[in-house]
């Protein structure tokens, strides 16, 4: 099993060179003895509490992985309820209503067709990261010389949860809404299944849909934050004189929207609108954003009352503070929104429903909405190959030190005028750079004075 594929979040890698059925059954044995582990005493006694979901995204190789993982699981003793093809936040849902131990999505999420991978989740949708539990899981794995085990160890039951997750997503839904057009992308991913279940006999929605076939064949490479990937989107919205249009990663867990006028929102200024819908109803609230966001972000919510919270990026730190500050709300640039009332969870289909909701309120278009949220100009996101990455950003924090440091993600330093982050890649020689200032002309200057430093940013 080559080690590389256990990320700092998830498993991933190229099938069947770095993960194939044989790595699927030793991770599916090593994730159930885990998992298992980790339940206490009055749990140990519930229904389903020795119980661990399994699903699974659209890739060709997605069956065979998840089979060789539940057969992997079985071998253990452990009872699996398989409930197929979906969506990953899907996975949270079925975790918390079968009040599983866990549940294991197989995915790779936005990567091209020939990845896929493992999502593990434990008790309650808690994300299992290098960190709470990834590493025991490696380790067990990697330590295992066979693929063999009493295969009716364990049982599989099937279980269909489509109408109990549609009503959980639409129970979010406001009922007075204005009518509204939306075009979605599904990017050829599991969207193009979710979305007609959930929206497709919804009152008051005229739904456009795009690259809903959801047979591995992408139309293209399935992550929405590549602009590149927007251009269907963008022309479909301006053809059909769409109020928004919104386009989903591979396994539906992210988006990103784009107004009437075919203008890309940055996940950061999404975050920004649906900030003061969650304060009206939930006065005084924390809600928590990733270090990379606008500033504007927590203006808005200082301005409606409610208590900004500032966070490392990465949904296992986000899905964390938002339980342990009761926050209603959570949004990352990366286009992934938690909330409160969904485990503290992610999900691409519920954000759809409050766009719905944000939009449905007023008569005032989609850019009108944005515009005042447009104050600041931003880099987004550049990558720089650097070798010694703790040097470089010592050096950084050296060289900036008449601003406010602080290291709470890499070094982030802020003027009056403008802020910078630099972060590490987990995994790669890579320096992550975003830069945010007040005008285009001040962020053009720091932008190049920065790349002194750092060199020209490379392709990632």
């Amino acid at each position: 099993m080559d080690p590389s594929i256990f990320k700092a979040y998830d498993i991933r890698g190229v099938y069947p060179d770095q993960l194939d059925e044989q790595a699927a059954w030793k991770i599916g044995h090593a994730t159930a003895q885990f998992l298992r582990s980790m339940l206490h005493g009055y749990d140990r006694g519930l229904a389903n509490a020795q119980s661990i979901c399994v699903g699974r995204d659209m890739r060709p190789h997605s069956p065979a992985l998840a089979n060789a993982l539940i057969e992997g699981m079985n071998a253990t003793g452990a009872n699996i309820i398989d409930i197929g093809m979906i969506d990953t936040p899907q996975m949270y849902f079925a975790i918390n209503h079968l009040g599983t131990c866990g549940g294991v999505q197989v995915t790779a999420s936005h990567n091209p067709v020939q990845y896929n991978g493992f999502k593990v989740s434990g008790q309650l949708a808690k994300p299992i990261g290098a960190d709470t539990g990834l590493k025991d899981i490696k380790h067990i794995a990697t330590a295992l010389l066979h693929t063999k085990g009493r295969p009716d160890a364990g049982s599989v039951e099937r279980c269909d949860l489509s109408e109990e997750y549609k009503k959980h997503v639409l129970k979010f839904l406001d009922s007075r809404r204005r009518p509204l057009k939306i075009v979605v992308d599904a990017s050829s991913g599991m969207a193009g299944k979710v979305v007609p279940i959930i929206f497709g006999d919804l009152q008051g929605l005229e739904l456009i849909g795009l690259n809903l076939k959801h047979d591995g064949t992408f139309a293209h490479d399935p992550n929405p934050l590549v602009e590149a990937n927007l251009k269907q989107l963008k022309e479909a919205v301006l053809k059909n004189k769409a109020d928004a249009g919104i386009c989903f990663d591979g396994d539906a867990d992210r988006l990103m929207m784009v107004d009437e006028q075919a203008n890309t929102v940055p996940c950061d200024l999404m975050t920004a609108l649906m900030a003061p819908y969650f304060l009206k109803k939930n006065p005084g609230s924390t809600i928590v954003y990733d270090l990379r966001s606008s500033h504007v972000v927590q203006e808005e919510i200082l301005k409606n009352g409610g208590t900004p919270r500032r966070e490392r990026v990465g949904h296992a730190f986000m899905k964390k503070t938002l339980r342990d500050s009761h926050a209603v709300f959570g949004g990352e640039l990366s286009g992934h929104f938690y909330y409160r009332d969904n485990y503290y969870a992610d999900s691409g289909m519920i954000t759809l429903v409050y766009v719905l909701n944000i939009l449905g309120a007023t008569t005032r278009p989609a850019s009108e909405l944005i515009a005042p949220l447009r104050r600041y100009s931003a880099s987004g996101e550049n990558n720089f190959k650097v070798d010694d990455k703790q040097a470089m950003m010592r050096e950084l924090a050296r060289k900036y030190s008449a601003g406010q440091v602080d290291d709470l993600d890499g070094v982030t330093v802020q003027f009056k005028d403008w802020w910078f982050n630099v972060r590490p890649s987990n995994t790669e020689p890579l320096l992550r750079l975003n830069i945010e200032a007040k005008t285009a002309d001040l962020l053009k200057e720091k932008f190049a004075e920065l790349k002194t430093f750092l060199g020209e940013p490379v392709e990632h």
